[in-house]
């Protein structure tokens, strides 16, 4: 069974979904015939590299709220991931644009470290103190520890359209299956879950997706074939 799950670095609701949604995998009896998948999503597309504000100060310009407000749903955020056994700063943090880190995690995808550097992302986005924004070493650092060889990852910040095709498939799908919002989470293409649902809603979806499984159907045209006993001998 394939999970995909389209998120944003950006975005504290992935951060802590991605936690619930594991926790209910570790779970799953069948979690080591799960294959996830992340795909792209940017909450602020076509934001310009260099457009890099502090979190207050961007949710009170894009929504409207309060200082304090914005603090107090950051402070609100911040015990959520802390009741995941996250790490979250509700302070001092910085927004800007995610293009060039979808960018990697699609090359780190192609070399089977996309998890680890999504974590890395996440983690370096919203319990470390230094910027994950307009700083290309900072994410070669990243992509470092992840073990994704840090040349090539130069090369690939270094051409704008390396991988942007792939970004912009991901995020033209997700507006063809409905998502207007992230986490979204796909269960096989047969069942959607929006948001950082608690993990015993993640179980029950992943159980029902899995019991839901389309039976194989057989063409038997009589071939001999060979199983635990031997094989088959053609009989003159």
């Amino acid at each position: 069974m394939r999970v995909e799950i389209w998120s944003d670095i950006a975005c504290p609701w992935c951060y802590v979904g991605k936690a619930r949604f594991e926790k209910a995998l570790a779970s799953f009896p069948h979690r080591e015939q799960v294959e996830v998948v992340h795909r792209s999503f940017e909450l602020d597309p076509g934001r310009a590299k260099g457009d890099i504000q502090p979190v207050i100060t961007m949710l009170t310009k894009k929504y409207g709220m309060s200082p304090a407000q914005a603090e107090a749903g950051e402070d609100n955020l911040g015990a959520q991931a802390a009741a995941e056994g996250l790490p979250y700063r509700t302070r001092g943090r910085d927004h800007g644009g995610t293009f060039d880190m979808h960018r990697l995690l699609h090359h780190a995808r192609e070399q089977g470290r996309q998890e680890e550097l999504l974590d890395l992302l996440y983690r370096a986005n919203f319990a470390e103190e230094r910027s994950v924004f307009g700083d290309d070493e900072r994410l070669v650092e990243l992509a470092g520890a992840a073990g994704l060889d840090t040349d090539a990852v130069r090369a690939v910040l270094a051409d704008p359209g390396a991988y942007a095709d792939e970004v912009r498939a991901d995020e033209r799908e997700a507006a063809e299956l409905g998502a207007n919002g992230v986490p979204f989470f796909v269960l096989d293409r047969t069942y959607g879950v929006s948001g950082a649902q608690p993990a015993e809603v993640f179980a029950q979806a992943l159980t029902r997706a899995w019991g839901e499984r389309p039976a194989l159907k057989m063409a038997d045209d009589g071939a001999e074939v060979c199983g635990p006993d031997g094989c088959a001998v053609p009989q003159q």
